[in-house]
């Protein structure tokens, strides 16, 4: 494994959300970890520290801000910049996430560009995509 890389989590319910991420994250240099419910992904950040997260409201198992609200209470995840994705654009979702410490909240569905420049704005990788 490639500890020089910043690890990219997703913790989404959807596997076409996991397959759009990883066709977005596969030119670039990071290590994408993908997770299909909240509890699948504790153990997994219990040991490691992600350089950025992006995390779904609406999943089955545990809303996605109250698993925020636990994982800003893990050691060492107080500043891991959280991105949230929902397909609904509600304002008190958007509150609550603010609250939370996310950094930004993204609406589905999503671009490949939108993606990678927030990969990019939050892990500090280079990444040159002559197609823009």
């Amino acid at each position: 494994m490639d500890n020089a890389r910043p690890t990219v989590v997703v913790i989404d319910d959807s596997q076409s959300v996991h397959l759009f991420f990883q066709r977005c994250a596969e030119p670039m240099p990071v290590r994408l970890l993908t997770f299909t419910s909240a509890s699948d992904a504790v153990d997994e950040l219990k040991t490691t520290r992600p350089a950025l997260m992006f995390l779904d409201i609406i999943m089955p198992d545990m809303h996605g801000l109250t698993f925020l609200q636990e994982f800003r209470r893990m050691p060492g995840q107080q500043d891991t910049p959280v991105i949230v994705i929902s397909s609904k654009d509600y304002a008190q979702d958007r509150s609550v996430a603010k609250a939370l410490g996310a950094v930004e909240f993204v609406v589905k569905p999503m671009s490949t560009q939108t993606i990678r420049d927030l990969i990019v704005r939050y892990t500090g990788v280079v990444f040159s995509n002559g197609a823009r």
